[in-house]
C-alpha cells in the first residue's frame, strides 16, 4: 500500500477499548487511497469514562472528518450524535460518524447491513431461515436488525445482559416482521449460528455456543477478525459446517463505511 501523508491529508480516527485488534487504520485508508482520497485512519484507544471528553476534544481539529467506532462505544457514541440514521436511531447504536455541515457528528450503523452481505457471499441466504444470535450489544444489535430485514422466519438472542437482550428483543419484536425469543447458548435445530461477542479472542475465553450442539447443516459465523479463525470457526469446520469469519464481515462493513464518510 502506498500511502500519502502530508498536511492536506484528512484525519480518520477509529476509537475503541482496546483498539490493538483493529484492522481498520490499514484497511480503511487503503480503501481510500484506493478510491483517490488523501485520507488515513487512525487509531485512538479511549476508555468509556474518557469518552465523551475525548470526542469533544477531537472535533475541534477542523481536519477531522471522520470516526469509526468499535466496543465498546458504539451505544455512547450515539448518544454523542446530533443526527443519525434511521437505522441507527432503531438501534440507539453507531459504528460510523461523519460531520455535518456545522461540524457537529452524524452517525449510522452498517455493522449488520456487511455481516448479512457476508453471509450471502459464503453461501448462505437468511431468508426464510431460524436463526440463533449470541451477543446483543452494538454489533449483535445490528446484526440482529439486518437479519429481521432480510426475512429470518425466527431469531434467538442470547446475552449475559438480560435487561439488554429484552430491550432488543422488544424492539425487534415490534417491527412483527419475525419470530423473535430469548435464546441460549445451545444452537441445536437452528439453520444459523452466529457470534457478536468478543468471546473466543483469547484461549481461555469459553465457547459462545456449545460447540457439542452444532450439527453439519448449521451455517456458523463470527464477527471477530483477531484470531482469523475462532475456535468457534474451527470447531463448526471440523463438524462440517458453512462457515463466515470475521474477516469476511469486516471487508463488507469497510466499503459500507468509505462509501459513508466519503458521502458517496
Amino acid at each position: 500500500m502506498t500511502e500519502t501523508l502530508n498536511g492536506a491529508t484528512r484525519v480518520h480516527f477509529i476509537v475503541g477499548d482496546p483498539i490493538a485488534q483493529v484492522k481498520s487504520p490499514a484497511g480503511v485508508t487503503q480503501a481510500y487511497q484506493e478510491r483517490g482520497h488523501n485520507a488515513m485512519v487512525m487509531p485512538a484507544h479511549v476508555a468509556p469514562a474518557d469518552l465523551s471528553a475525548w470526542l469533544a476534544g477531537t472535533s475541534l481539529a477542523k481536519n477531522v472528518d471522520g470516526l469509526i467506532v468499535t466496543v465498546p462505544h458504539k451505544f455512547a457514541c450515539f448518544d454523542l450524535c446530533a443526527t443519525a440514521s434511521d437505522r441507527a436511531t432503531f438501534l440507539h447504536t453507531v459504528n460510523v460518524m461523519r460531520r455535518n455541515a456545522d461540524g457537529s457528528w452524524h452517525g449510522d450503523m452498517f455493522d449488520g447491513q456487511g455481516f448479512v452481505q457476508a453471509m450471502r457471499d459464503n453461501g448462505c441466504e437468511p431468508a426464510g431461515k431460524t436463526a440463533l444470535l449470541v451477543g446483543a450489544g452494538g454489533a449483535g444489535s445490528a446484526i440482529a436488525h439486518a437479519l429481521v430485514t432480510a426475512g429470518v422466519s425466527k431469531l434467538a438472542i442470547h446475552d449475559e445482559d438480560e435487561v439488554r437482550r429484552s430491550t432488543l428483543i422488544d424492539r425487534l419484536a415490534g417491527m412483527d416482521l419475525a419470530t423473535i425469543e430469548h435464546g441460549s447458548t445451545d444452537p441445536a435445530g437452528f439453520d444459523i449460528a452466529l457470534n457478536a461477542t468478543p468471546a473466543g479472542m483469547k484461549d481461555s475465553d469459553p465457547s459462545p455456543v456449545a460447540l457439542d450442539r452444532l450439527e453439519a447443516s448449521t451455517f456458523v459465523g463470527c464477527v471477530i477478525t483477531v484470531p482469523a479463525v475462532t475456535p468457534l470457526i474451527a470447531a463448526a469446520r471440523a463438524k462440517g459446517c458453512a462457515t463466515m469469519t470475521g474477516a469476511d464481515m469486516f471487508g463488507r462493513v469497510r466499503d459500507l463505511m468509505v462509501d459513508f464518510l466519503v458521502g458517496t
